[in-house]
């Protein structure tokens, strides 16, 4: 397992070491079962049209998600528009698992090189909060050197000091982009390059204060997994990051992302994330035939990430500390 002896260990306070610990196992390690999609979810359900997927079938499907996930998770990673709320007053979300929020206003959807991620509408960190979550998700296109990158690092800022103030755990997460069509995911051009861009995208933004980076995979796996490769830009990826990391799916193979969270765990990663990779067949289906993928496949792949990034993960409290408040600094009234 990674040691993290040698590295500055930052302070921590104590509603955000609350939110971390409810959102992770008792070894410090996240095992999170992401299905806050919007667009995404749309184009799966109907990729024909999926501006005719109503609002009531996104929550339905979601919240049946919720139900037969949450036992077996850490956390949920649910979005304010379709089952946040929902899943909480339903009381399909249960004490099995912590509730994480995400707050921008857009999925993977549009034209990356020209747009900026927002905040949803009517939605704050502090509404997020009051909703009992306990962590905040903000997802971003990020690409350092890029026209939008001084904005979108602007933006971050923004919602660290948010939660900062509202003492909850924010979970960021930069998607890497390509420039152009010539180097487009599976190209050479963009697997040589997505191993500086995800390493530096997590020294830039891991220093803006987010308390946990939730990343891509930091080497090109479209051609199958060269594991001494994996591994050195794990480590390499490892070293980048100031505070815990976590590795998302993507959408990627289950085979191949079963491989990343293994050599990630033991590179220093704290956990995983994982939606599409998992859910996409189980929401194209319906009725006994989506429970019956859930119970042969989502759940089954799930716990398998689970034990594996248990038994290989770093405790994500290995790079904090309690902030020392003492009774003269304690502010409780």
């Amino acid at each position: 397992m990674h040691r993290t002896e040698g590295r500055p260990v930052k302070t921590l306070t104590s509603g955000k070491i609350r939110g971390l610990t409810q959102a992770s196992n008792d070894a410090g390690v996240f095992a999170i079962f992401a299905i806050d999609h919007r667009d995404s979810m749309r184009i799966i359900i109907d990729p024909q049209r999926p501006d005719r997927i109503a609002a009531q079938q996104m929550t339905d499907t979601k919240l049946e998600f919720v139900r037969a996930m949450a036992p077996s998770a850490t956390a949920v990673l649910l979005d304010p528009e379709y089952s946040a709320i929902q899943a909480v007053d339903s009381r399909a979300l249960t004490g099995d698992a912590a509730l994480l929020c995400a707050i921008e206003a857009q999925g993977y959807l549009g034209d990356p090189n020209s747009r900026e991620t927002t905040l949803l509408d009517g939605w704050s960190v502090g509404k997020i909060k009051r909703l009992g979550a306990s962590g905040v998700k903000l997802l971003l296109l990020y690409r350092p050197g890029s026209t939008i990158a001084t904005t979108q690092e602007e933006l971050v800022s923004e919602v660290v000091a948010a939660c900062a103030a509202h003492d909850i755990p924010l979970f960021l997460e930069p998607v890497a982009y390509e420039l152009d069509g010539t180097e487009a995911p599976g190209t050479a051009q963009f697997g040589s390059d997505r191993r500086a861009i995800v390493c530096e995208s997590a020294r830039r933004l891991g220093a803006l204060g987010p308390d946990v980076l939730k990343l891509q995979f930091p080497a090109d796996t479209t051609a199958g997994i060269d594991r001494s490769e994996c591994e050195d830009a794990c480590a390499e990826l490892d070293e980048a990051s100031p505070v815990p990391w976590t590795l998302l799916s993507g959408g990627d193979p289950i085979d191949s992302f079963v491989e990343q969270v293994r050599i990630a765990c033991e590179a220093g990663a704290s956990g995983f994330l994982v939606g599409r990779t998992l859910w996409a067949d189980a929401v194209r289906a319906r009725g006994a035939d989506r429970q019956a993928l859930i119970d042969s496949f989502v759940r089954p792949r799930f716990t398998e990430l689970a034990d594996i990034a248990s038994d290989a993960g770093t405790d994500w409290g290995a790079r904090y500390k309690l902030e020392d408040r003492g009774p003269a600094n304690d502010r409780r009234e």
